[in-house]
């Protein structure tokens, strides 16, 4: 059995699959594992807006920011809680 060849190409419209280049696998019968390649020409910034919009596309609903200063404000309210119980039982042990 050969080596396994890993091989870049693109998937056509009609999802047919070009290959970059040839293979020096013999003829015969392969397996094939497909999966997506981030396009390198896309700046973080551009991947970042099609994650959100494919996310959107999806259903996805994100907070809001009053939603997240809520969250935000429940959260300082916990760690104040945390805070002052922890002060209590130092204060208990002296």
């Amino acid at each position: 059995m050969s080596n396994p060849n890993w091989l870049s190409g693109v998937v056509k419209p009609d999802g047919a699959l070009e290959l970059a280049e040839r293979t020096t696998l013999p003829p015969g019968p392969v397996e094939v594992f497909i999966r997506p390649v981030v396009d390198r020409r896309e700046s973080w910034w551009e991947y970042l807006e099609r994650a959100r919009s494919d996310m959107v596309k999806q259903g996805y609903v994100f907070r809001s920011g009053e939603e997240i200063e809520k969250e935000r404000t429940r959260e300082r309210g916990l760690e104040d809680e945390r805070e002052g119980s922890l002060r209590r039982l130092q204060d208990a042990k002296e």
